[in-house]
């Protein structure tokens, strides 16, 4: 300890016993949930009026943003959280960039240019940046990867902010090369000669709480059909379905998602790789989820200029994406080939029924549900 109360930056220990998620990490997911929620919100917005493919794009963007800045932090807070008060004023600085990226969604996602959710993004890019710097002068056996990711991160976000001079329209054509290159850089750095610590049931564990708090988005959704349905007496019997349906299908994700541990799929670096990248499907999927739930009420109320099918597609496909996600990075390897074809054909009848939109949700939810069926009966049957 020195004398202004600041500790060496260390690497935590991967195999630390106990290690559980910090009131700090807690406190950090909590911001996050305000911009999720404007994602969907906006989501639900765009969806309504018809533009389902930009809002898809725009979604994906954003989402991207509020994805990317969270794993980050946790894959480095998993290594060297030291806990002390320059490490908590530079995770409130990437909290205050989270909120200044919120501020931006609903504006990037109605077609303007990105330059709050840019603005609020390097903000917390380059706070990590600084918690990066400390980490090599404190941690010699690191300071290589340390020191690809200082150079790395800035290099790409030097990137973002030219993106602001990019003509409007040309820069959806330059942001898949821009979200290449943030992927590209963890692969980079952790090439070096030592890979950063990772404490794989300390990421398992956050990731399962941003689960949860992507999944809760979905419950919001499900009460506010619920409220809906109180105002508006002619339209309680749907609505009260749609809610009952809606949670059913968020109980049977969350147990779908829970069903087993996922800690031992993070082996080494490729494994930590898919397991962190996939993830965005499980998490964009999820948080899609609730605004698909807020669109089939609007179309219940005649407030969406979208067809049945597509009504039902934005509740379908995220749920189908969800669960195709999470057999493929943790269920996949712990069935049987019988329980691995069967959760497939589930997850196909779930696209399927989009083509019977009037049930569609009814099937989605059934399915779900006999998802859950074959993962607990799968769990008390020898693998093949």
């Amino acid at each position: 300890m020195t004398t202004i109360g600041l500790r060496r930056m260390r690497p935590r220990d991967p195999a630390e016993g106990h290690r559980a998620a910090s009131p700090l990490e807690l406190l950090f997911d909590l911001v996050f949930v305000v911009a999720v929620g404007f994602a969907a919100s906006n989501l639900h917005e765009i969806e309504a009026e018809g533009h389902v493919s930009s809002a898809i794009l725009s979604f994906a963007f954003v989402f991207f943003a509020i994805w990317w800045a969270w794993i980050n932090f946790t894959w480095f807070a998993t290594s060297f959280d030291t806990d002390d008060w320059l490490y908590r004023v530079a995770t409130f600085v990437q909290m205050a960039g989270v909120l200044v990226l919120a501020a931006g969604v609903g504006p990037a996602m109605h077609g303007e240019a990105p330059v709050v959710v840019v603005i609020g993004y390097v903000v917390m890019r380059l706070a990590l940046v600084a918690q990066w710097v400390r980490a090599g002068v404190s941690a010699p056996q690191y300071r290589s990867t340390a020191t690809r990711y200082v150079v790395g991160v800035v290099v790409v976000q030097a990137l973002w902010v030219a993106l602001l001079a990019v003509p409007h329209a040309a820069a959806p054509a330059v942001i898949p090369f821009l979200v290449l290159f943030e992927l590209l850089v963890p692969v980079w750095a952790e090439s070096s000669s030592e890979t950063t610590p990772w404490h794989t049931r300390h990421i398992a564990e956050r990731y399962s709480l941003f689960t949860l708090i992507v999944l809760g988005e979905g419950l919001v959704a499900s009460a506010n059909a619920v409220i809906d349905g109180l105002r508006h007496a002619e339209h309680l019997g749907p609505l009260l379905t749609l809610a009952g349906g809606g949670l059913v299908v968020v109980a049977g994700l969350w147990w779908i998602y829970f069903a087993r541990e996922q800690h031992e799929h993070i082996r080494g670096l490729p494994s930590a790789l898919v397991f962190g990248y996939g993830h965005y499907v499980v998490f964009a999927a999820a948080a899609a989820l609730p605004a698909g739930i807020e669109v089939a009420v609007s179309a219940d109320a005649g407030e969406a200029d979208l067809t049945r099918a597509s009504v039902a597609a934005t509740i379908a496909v995220p749920v189908a994406l969800f669960v195709a996600a999470v057999w493929a990075l943790a269920l996949r390897p712990t069935l049987a080939p019988r329980w691995n074809v069967t959760v497939v054909a589930l997850v196909l009848v779930v696209l399927a029924s989009i083509a019977v939109p009037t049930a569609s949700l009814v099937v989605t939810a059934l399915a779900v549900a006999a998802i859950v069926v074959v993962l607990e009966v799968a769990e008390r049957s020898p693998v093949d």
